[in-house]
């Protein structure tokens, strides 16, 4: 039985199409709407995760992601 893990994906439009990322692993796709860049990530993070040393693995994992907003003034 396979372990089923959840990570973090950071989608954003970039020109004609969408950029995705798993700040996580640091792997990232695109896609041509916000669903495909999706599951392109999931491909993605899965390929890596059964292709790549469990050494790379290990020193990509970011088990700690916060994702928040920032408040800026500009001007």
């Amino acid at each position: 039985m396979s372990e089923v893990r959840q990570f973090t994906a950071i989608i954003e439009r970039e020109d004609d199409g969408y950029v995705a990322l798993c700040p996580e692993l640091d792997v990232a796709s695109q896609g041509g709407s916000i669903e495909e860049a999706r599951r392109n990530l999931s491909e993605a993070v899965e390929l890596f995760l059964e292709a790549a040393d469990p050494k790379e693995i290990a020193r990509r994992l970011h088990n700690e992601v916060f994702v928040t907003r920032l408040e800026i003034a500009v001007g």
